[in-house]
């Protein structure tokens, strides 16, 4: 079982009964579980002890006795307003993180951020207010980008759903340098690196044993998605985390690498107190220099970090990668002797 996939049915419970006010029966439950994540089958005592985890959660869900037998319902707590209440410091925080998500103006969760300021706004005290504009006056968020996703707010409504109901989904994508290419991928999850928007998916063309089917696809490149009336099995040896872990930025590869960069002791103080990777190891050298040691999946998430620290850094290992690094140097030399 995929480790996510009780809360992926937990979720989609709580949609269906938001649809229906007076509830459903525990087999009719089971039967639109099973139609909407697409899964082969589903035993009633397993979506029991799910809609009791509900319970054990402070959800509001409960079983009634009505004409057509015994019902699952949300009840008033769920539907219910609930009162927010927040200190000024907090406001900074949660006003800071709002400035950081900006890139997804116009996207579900932008939206979802958005509605939930308002409702603070509407129900805090002015005073409270007050005081938090004053001090927001001090921080500023800068080095966003200027970009949205905004007109990517439907198809990234259809991937979203599709990572619920593990639903295939037919892209065309338009990777750089390249033609038009119609796919067919199953989304596992959305991530959000640097300011842009990452769909973490396997292409359905490739065999289940191949060790790079898990791919990452930039939505700037989506052209269009459409959700498919296909459902897949996700791998249950799929853990989102440990693949991410395994690079320093966002490239995709079933094998990540150990590069070891040499800093000079100029430079050393910047890569140490801003890491390149939360795996990174650092050797202090007799010179004062320092050797970090940390993985990647990709060249090019290192050597662009080493050419932006100049002569301040030497990229040592893979050898492979330093005779890389060698010539894109040397090209680049090359343009500015003449």
């Amino acid at each position: 079982m995929a480790r996510n996939e009780q809360l992926i049915r937990q979720h989609k419970i709580l949609q269906i009964l938001e649809r229906y006010r007076f509830g459903r029966l525990l087999d009719e439950l089971r039967d639109e579980l099973v139609e909407e994540l697409g899964l082969s089958s589903l035993h009633t005592r397993t979506l029991r002890r799910d809609l009791e985890a509900l319970q054990a959660a402070g959800i509001d869900v409960a079983q009634e006795v009505s004409q057509r037998g015994k019902v699952w319902k949300l009840g008033p707590g769920v539907r219910g307003v609930h009162k927010i209440s927040a200190s000024a410091s907090e406001l900074i925080a949660l006003s800071i993180s709002r400035d950081l998500l900006y890139p997804l103006a116009g996207t579900p969760f932008w939206i979802g951020i958005e509605s939930f300021w308002n409702k603070m706004r509407e129900q805090l005290p002015d005073a409270v207010w007050s005081h938090y504009e004053k001090y927001r006056q001090a921080i500023y968020v800068r080095g966003m980008p200027a970009k949205s996703y905004e007109q990517q707010h439907g198809m990234l409504k259809t991937l979203h759903r599709a990572i619920l109901e593990h639903r295939v989904v037919e892209i065309e994508y338009q990777p750089i340098g390249k033609d038009n290419q119609r796919r067919q991928i199953e989304p596992y999850a959305v991530v959000f690196y640097q300011s842009s928007l990452y769909i973490i998916a396997a292409d359905h063309s490739r065999d289940a044993e191949d060790p790079e089917r898990i791919r990452h696809w930039k939505l700037d490149r989506f052209r269009k998605a459409t959700a498919l009336d296909e459902w897949f099995r996700p791998d249950a040896s799929f853990n989102l985390e440990e693949h991410l872990g395994a690079s320093s930025g966002i490239f995709s590869s079933s094998k990540s690498r150990d590069y070891k960069v040499r800093i000079s002791e100029k430079a050393a103080p910047w890569v140490l107190e801003d890491p390149w990777h939360p795996d990174q190891k650092a050797e202090r050298e007799p010179d004062g220099s320092v050797v970090i040691t940390l993985p990647a999946a990709h060249d090019l998430e290192i050597i662009p970090r080493v050419l932006a620290l100049g002569p301040e850094a030497e990229l040592l290992a893979p050898a492979a990668s330093r005779r890389t690094l060698a010539e894109m140097a040397g090209a680049v030399a090359a343009k500015y002797q003449a």
